[in-house]
């Protein structure tokens, strides 16, 4: 059995007892905010299986119990997520409420697949608000990118990228942050982050004249739809032991779920928005947002899966 399999099958709990470690909460200073699972693409590398059938959205209560914690905790960054946050009604309301709260209000988004009276209403949000916009693009090739996401998904999302550089983000000398995500499409790592976003960099201003701030590579983690695909593959195994070689002990101080609350579109907490598709709340039970009295004390455990792998192979989810 190779010395991969090995780590696989002690958990990664027990990769963590082997290396002394613990992963325990540090500070709590950011808020994640999943929106709901509604997307118009339904990737095949997607954790929590988001998609256009899914109906799970958060509503108006619910972002007030979001924007009353954010009052009162004044957390240092706030990032909202789902599925396709631009999709949820009414997340102009909490977009524009959750801004003045924080100094770094994120939106991660695809913006692909929008009609273009919405990419206006979008575009006039975020000029107005200026949100640091994290934007998943998988590839900077037109069919490849078509073929992961559906035909016309390229010419959607360089329209709309050409309309955010023209209102600034992405350019230089502007504090408008334009961050682009790829993940892999099949069951591998992730190309070296640097030598990838110099790719990127040099075809999507060579050919489309398009710039962004930064392009982030992360490893897909083996859930949900992901899961799915290395199971039907035949590549589960596989995939979870490349995860488990790569262990970088290294890693696990500066992991996001240490100084991060997740919240779900239903108020529900957890530690990340992976946790969340795991099935695994803040302290092992379901809490809601509207009962936190206080933020989770430093050396809060966190709960783990082999999931958690994914987050600590090579340079880590920080």
């Amino acid at each position: 059995m190779s010395a991969a399999h090995e780590t696989h099958e002690t958990g990664f709990a027990e990769t963590l007892v082997k290396h002394d470690l613990k992963l325990h909460r540090d500070r709590t200073s950011a808020l994640q905010v999943n929106v709901g699972l509604l997307c118009n693409l339904a990737c095949r590398h997607c954790h929590l299986e988001a998609g256009p059938k899914r109906d799970e959205v958060m509503g108006r209560e619910t972002m007030d119990e979001v924007v009353a914690a954010a009052r009162r905790f004044r957390f240092e960054v706030i990032d909202v997520t789902g599925g396709a946050p631009e999709l949820v009604p009414d997340i102009d309301y909490l977009v524009r409420a959750l801004a003045p709260l924080t100094s770094r209000l994120m939106l991660r988004c695809n913006l692909g697949g929008l009609d273009l009276a919405r990419r206006r209403e979008l575009l006039e949000l975020f000029r107005a608000v200026r949100p640091v916009l994290v934007v998943s693009l998988p590839a900077t090739n037109p069919s490849q990118t078509d073929a992961l996401r559906g035909g016309g998904a390229w010419a959607s999302t360089l329209d709309t990228l050409r309309e955010l550089n023209a209102i600034g983000y992405g350019r230089e000398g502007t504090s408008l942050e334009l961050n682009l995500v790829a993940n892999p499409a099949g069951a591998f790592l992730p190309p070296a982050q640097g030598a990838a976003e110099k790719r990127y960099r040099t075809d999507l201003s060579r050919k489309y004249g398009i710039s962004f701030t930064s392009l982030y590579t992360f490893a897909n983690v083996p859930l949900g739809r992901y899961r799915d695909f290395l199971t039907r593959s035949g590549n589960l195994e596989q995939y979870l032991a490349t995860l488990a070689d790569g262990f970088n002990p290294c890693t696990v101080a500066g992991l996001m779920c240490r100084s991060q609350l997740s919240v779900d579109w239903e108020g529900r907490l957890y530690d990340c928005d992976f946790n969340l598709a795991a099935g695994l709340p803040h302290g092992g039970e379901v809490t809601y947002l509207r009962g936190l009295a206080e933020l989770p004390a430093p050396g809060t455990p966190i709960p783990v899966g082999d999931h958690c792998y994914a987050c600590t192979v090579g340079s880590g989810f920080t």
